[in-house]
């Protein structure tokens, strides 16, 4: 079994890769943050801190920021990234991290989201749709800076990451 966290790089993706990586070192269950890109989309990448300014999108740089960020604060974590179209849409986008946590046989999915867990979420909403399945249980992660980001990240017992296939050489 796996504990599956939708990573963005956001603040309460962060929350929520902590919070599933405690879960993951009680339950002894392996973690994977998967980060979902839209191919070629800059204004995406840019309201998400993939990218800065005018800078091109290039898909590896992006990656590796992402795995970089999710290494930094849990090293023991697993990382994937899917490739979308450019324009998909939200519902495209938690369809796909759907499947991924089916096949991976996911036990949780940890979501960061503001809306995911409210009655009536917005259509447009990746972790209301992603929640929405039954086949794995849902944390959903409201607070973006729970107090134990920074000792986790600091006093983790797992010094090197799993997988340095996108690290920087």
């Amino acid at each position: 079994m796996t504990l599956v966290v939708p990573f963005d790089g956001s603040a309460l993706a962060e929350a929520a890769l902590v919070r599933a990586t405690e879960f993951g070192n009680v339950f002894e269950e392996d973690v994977l943050a998967v980060s979902v890109i839209p191919k070629g989309n800059a204004d995406y990448a840019r309201d998400r801190g993939w990218i800065e300014g005018d800078d091109a999108f290039e898909l590896e740089a992006v990656v590796s920021t992402l795995h970089q960020q999710v290494t930094r604060l849990c090293p023991s974590a697993n990382f994937r990234h899917i490739v979308v179209d450019r324009y998909a849409s939200s519902g495209s986008i938690a369809n796909r991290l759907r499947q991924l946590a089916r096949t991976e046989d996911a036990s949780m999915v940890f979501i960061g989201s503001e809306n995911a867990g409210h009655l009536v979420t917005a259509l447009s909403s990746v972790g209301g749709t992603v929640a929405a399945d039954s086949s794995y249980d849902v944390v959903i992660v409201r607070d973006r800076t729970p107090a134990k980001i920074a000792a986790l990240r600091d006093e983790s017992p797992y010094e090197s990451p799993k997988s340095d296939f996108y690290l920087p050489g």
